[in-house]
Order: C-alpha cells, then sequence, then structure tokens
C-alpha cells in the first residue's frame, strides 16, 4: 500500500488516508451560523474519499472573524449548525476537524467577492480590529493595541470554541497559527513591537500561542488530536524563518500539541514567494526534522503522485490539498486510482459497483 493511503493514527483518532482537504473560508455564513453552503461544500469531500475535511476557519469571536460573513463558533447556535454538517460528513466516512481562529489586524474586512477591498466601515458592519501593537495591514484599518485583559479574553474564546468544538462532534481542533491573523502577529517581530512580556524575544512573542494551545489541550482532554497551523516563514525580510517557527512548534509540542500543519507567509503584502508544486513542503520538512513531530504539507499538490512523494521522501506525515479538491472534489479517489490503490472503505456503496467495473476494463 501507498503511504498517502495508509492510516495514520493520533492519540485515539485514525484517519483512513493521509490526504486531507484544507480548511478554506467560504465567506457564507449569517451572523457566524453555517448552512446548507457549508453542508454540501464540507459533505462532498468525504464523498470522493478524503481522510481528513478540514473545515474553514471558524471564529472564536464576533471580532475574530476576518468577513461578517465568516462562519464562528463562539455560540452555542453556531455549535449546533455545525453538527448537523459534521453529522453529514461522518456519514461518508471521513474525519472533519474545526480550525478555530482569530482574524487579529486582518478582521473586520470585504469579502473577496465583494465589490470593494479593505476595512468595512462601522456604519456598514465593521468593527474595531485588534492586534499586538497599532500596526495596520497595508490597506486596512488601524488596530488596536490589545492590553492585558484582552489577551486573557483571547486565550478564554480560543478555550470556550474548543469545548463547543467538541460537543458538536469534531474529530480534531486545529489553532490558526499562521497567514497574518492574531496568533501570527504575535508571533513575528514584522507586526509585534511590544516591550512587555508579550512582545521582544521569541520566547515572549510565543507566549501567546503557547497559553492557547495549553487551554485548548485543557478543555477538550487527552484524546482528541490538536493540531497548530503555523507559516512556516513570512517571505519578507526580518520577518519569521522556518527555524524560528521550528523552535516555537517545539515549545507547542510540549504544550500539549500533536501535528503542525505548515503552510507560509501572509503576514505583509511586501512578501517575497517563489510558487511552483510543492512549493511549501520544505517548510514541513524543517519543522518535523526539528521537532520529530508529524507534519502536514501543503502547497500546490495536485497529483497523487506529488502527494505519494512527500510522504514517501520523509517531508511530512500527511498532505492537505484545497485547491485541487475545488476543482475535483474526488481528488482522493483520484489520486488512489493514479497509485493503483483501492483501499477498504474509500469508494462510498454508492460508487463501488462503477469502480470494480472500471478496475476489470483496466486489468
Amino acid at each position: 500500500m501507498s503511504q498517502l493511503f495508509s492510516p495514520l493514527t493520533i492519540r485515539e483518532t485514525t484517519f483512513r488516508n493521509r490526504l486531507w482537504v484544507s480548511p478554506m473560508c467560504m465567506y457564507s455564513a449569517e451572523d457566524g451560523v453555517v448552512n446548507d453552503w457549508h453542508h454540501v461544500h464540507l459533505a462532498q469531500f468525504a464523498s470522493g474519499g478524503a481522510g481528513l475535511v478540514m473545515s474553514e476557519a471558524a471564529a472564536v469571536s464576533p471580532e475574530g472573524r476576518i468577513t461578517p460573513e465568516d462562519a464562528g463558533i463562539w455560540n452555542d447556535e453556531q455549535r449546533d449548525a455545525w453538527a448537523g454538517v459534521i453529522a453529514s460528513v461522518h456519514a461518508r466516512g471521513a474525519l472533519v476537524g474545526v480550525q478555530l481562529a482569530h482574524a487579529g489586524r486582518k478582521a473586520s474586512t470585504w469579502r473577496p467577492f465583494a465589490n470593494q477591498d479593505g476595512s468595512v466601515p462601522f456604519d456598514q458592519g465593521g468593527w474595531q480590529t485588534v492586534a499586538p501593537s497599532p500596526i495596520a495591514f497595508e490597506g486596512y484599518a488601524t488596530p488596536q493595541e490589545l492590553d492585558e485583559d484582552g489577551i486573557a479574553k483571547v486565550v478564554a474564546d480560543f478555550r470556550a470554541a474548543a469545548r463547543r468544538a467538541v460537543d458538536a462532534g469534531f474529530d480534531v481542533i486545529e489553532v490558526h497559527a499562521a497567514h497574518g491573523y492574531l496568533l501570527h502577529e504575535f508571533l513575528s517581530p514584522l507586526s509585534n513591537e511590544r516591550s512587555d512580556g508579550w512582545g521582544g524575544s521569541l520566547e515572549n512573542r510565543a507566549r501567546l500561542v503557547l497559553d492557547v494551545v495549553r487551554a485548548v489541550r485543557t478543555e477538550v482532554g487527552e484524546a482528541l488530536p490538536v493540531f497548530v497551523r503555523f507559516s512556516g516563514t513570512d517571505s519578507a525580510p526580518g520577518g519569521l524563518e522556518v527555524d524560528d517557527v521550528a523552535t516555537v512548534a517545539q515549545w507547542a509540542l510540549e504544550a500539549g500539541a500533536d501535528l503542525f500543519d505548515v503552510s507560509s507567509s501572509g503576514l505583509v503584502r511586501h512578501q517575497r514567494i517563489e510558487v511552483g508544486p510543492g512549493y511549501q513542503v520544505p517548510l514541513a520538512a524543517r519543522v518535523r526534522e526539528v521537532t520529530g513531530a508529524p507534519t502536514a504539507a501543503v502547497g500546490i499538490i495536485n497529483t497523487g503522485e506529488e502527494a505519494e512523494a512527500v510522504l514517501a521522501e520523509g517531508n511530512a506525515d500527511a498532505v492537505f490539498a484545497g485547491r485541487e479538491f475545488l476543482r475535483d472534489p474526488h481528488f482522493a479517489l483520484r489520486a488512489a486510482s493514479e497509485l493503483g490503490e483501492a483501499p477498504e472503505g474509500l469508494w462510498p456503496p454508492q460508487y463501488l459497483r462503477a469502480h470494480r467495473e472500471w478496475s476489470k476494463l483496466r486489468r
């Protein structure tokens, strides 16, 4: 069997394979409540053979949303709406995770398919954003610097969201500390200019991420996997480099994290990125090398062969894909075919006859 379609066990959870759906914001919720769009969007990937379907970023507070249309998990109505989506994914054989998030200074913006860009004005549904320092993301409103009470509230919000996520039935909790959002903003010297215990050294800048990981671990107990998504580099002069992130990942591992989902960039507009197939895989490989912990790689991985190579070469333990699953919700079934695999339980029973007959024709 290929490594891609071998099971992976983390704590008490076993994933049927290692080809997973990346969290992808849909900007289609109402007051943070997911709806039919999210139900159909996420369940299709389970029918298509994915081992883990990661939901989009779910804001831990109203002010933590990227846009007014973001999904949330800060109240019980949102929790209950997620439960129906989760049941639908489970019924199709996949596990489902939630990405807990706070957008920080990149919050209160227009959704990508609006006819406007930048921050949403207060009189049109926007709100005051917060950050480690009052430094605006280029083109956005200036955030308010979080004080000690504000920081404590962020940790409490992540913890409460983790409890709702468990109660809703999620199998995996992921802490979003990447892409220029609040936890990443604290980590990076480009956005954190504080001189107190939350700024300065890497250890101080990492305090909020680690406090959140500890709070989430305490809330969900010992059985459930906790992932952390990091940007492996800021791709900008003076920003985080992969060895900084690997150091923080080691601390996060000690704080209760299990796997690191390694992406990149997102903190500044002047980032310098050379994009190509598997371009972020070396970041996951380095974090894995330094920490000894499982990692997941992401970044223009579009075929079964490409995904298998990531694992076979020891660069990661799982592969996340986003755009390829959007292009082909049955990417996992296609990848299995490309690799000559027919893993038990991968094909929904509704597809089995066609799969078996096509397999006979190929012999």
